[in-house]
């Protein structure tokens, strides 16, 4: 279970304020940068796009700590904070620079312990973590599940269409794309560990194999091509 900080509650007035605060920063990232900064000719790597997914964490992490015990303050906090500095560090330092910005921030807002602050910034810090995620505090656990499971299902099969258009590629890659955002859900479907997060996986994969059947129905050539593979196979099996 996680530490609850009963003597540190965020008001709705200080969360909104921090959303503007990382809304704010996160264009401020991109506009100080001459060149458009790492990777920003994806349209998904764009200020908008970037505050709209750490939102989506936010949500998920959220609904994960309220059900699992975790301290739902420390959980959408960090989570708010997670990629921060996502668009002017790389890759390997973004979750450690935002780290530092979530403290520098809850130090000169509010009067928050020093115990709430730690709590926060190690769960940012630790966001990108690639290890067995039941050795972590809960709350930490919450949000690296968050942050997977916003590329499942119907939203990451979205930001895969997104790339399909962006690329000028045709919609009978359609399919294959969506066989990528499915292989996502099922990988994340083996690393997270919490009840909460595996009911999410196994709706947003459902949901997401929905629109992969319904497609092939309706694209006549898709369905011809999934019946040659379903021929090649079973005469590679004979």
């Amino acid at each position: 279970m996680g530490v609850e900080i009963r003597e540190s509650p965020v008001s709705a007035d200080a969360f909104e304020d921090m959303k503007e605060f990382v809304h704010d920063y996160l264009a401020a990232s991109v506009e100080n940068e001459e060149e458009g900064g790492r990777m920003r000719w994806y349209p998904w790597h764009s200020a908008e796009y970037r505050f709209n997914h750490i939102l989506n964490v936010v949500d998920i992490a959220t609904k994960i700590a309220r059900k699992e015990g975790a301290n739902v303050d420390v959980t959408r906090v960090a989570a708010l904070f997670h990629d921060i500095a996502k668009l002017e560090a790389e890759q390997d330092l973004h979750a450690e620079a935002g780290a530092r910005i979530a403290r520098e921030y809850l130090k000169a807002h509010g009067d928050y312990p020093e115990s709430f602050i730690e709590q926060v910034c190690s769960a940012v810090d630790a966001h990108s973590y690639q290890g067995p995620l039941d050795d972590l505090p809960l709350e930490v656990q919450c949000l690296i599940e968050a942050d997977i499971l916003d590329k499942v299902g119907a939203n990451g099969t979205a930001l895969m269409l997104l790339r399909m258009g962006y690329e000028s590629r045709t919609h009978m890659d359609a399919a294959e794309m969506v066989d990528r955002v499915i292989e996502r859900g099922e990988d994340a479907r083996e690393r997270v560990q919490s009840d909460t997060a595996e009911s999410i996986v196994h709706q947003r994969l459902k949901r997401t194999r929905w629109f992969q059947e319904w497609l092939t129905m309706e694209v006549a050539e898709m369905a011809v091509e999934d019946d040659l593979d379903d021929v090649a196979t079973g005469m590679g099996d004979s």
